[in-house]
């Protein structure tokens, strides 16, 4: 983890589970949404800011997850979120998800997550506003 990655933890809630008591696979994906959105929060950021203020929203254009091990029930995990690549008008993203047991860190989940910049009002692709880029680019290499 570099020290510009972001790290975000949470608890395995039994309503994150299947049958087997295993995470249900999508909800992954739900992580590293609440990650990201609390990433963009640390850059003093919020979806609503983006979309009353800067008419623009971020939507997910492409996720890929690779499933390596299983979280359970009442599991601690943490998500990394690292910022591979800044383009004009979206932003890719590396995302981990680990199993943290006393000191054990397993590596349960890793994504690739491509988000879009778009106009709240048409739902179009649209760059990301320069004051927006500046608080994200800061402290990110990646550009």
């Amino acid at each position: 983890m570099s020290p510009t990655d972001f790290c975000w933890t949470i608890r395995v809630y039994y309503e994150d589970t299947d049958a087997g008591g295993i995470v249900f696979y999508a909800n992954y994906l739900k992580y590293f949404e609440r990650a990201r959105t609390e990433w963009l929060r640390m850059k003093g950021l919020s979806q609503d800011t983006l979309a009353t203020s800067h008419g623009v929203l971020f939507v997910v254009k492409t996720a890929l997850v690779d499933y390596h091990a299983p979280a359970k029930l009442d599991d601690e995990l943490k998500l990394i979120v690292m910022v591979e690549r800044i383009g004009r008008a979206s932003l890719q993203f590396i995302q981990e998800a680990w199993r943290i047991r006393e000191n054990e860190s397993i590596l349960l989940t890793t994504g690739r997550v491509k988000i879009a910049c778009v106009r709240s009002a048409d739902f179009r692709p649209f760059s990301i506003p320069d004051d927006i880029l500046l608080k994200i680019n800061a402290d990110n290499k990646t550009a």
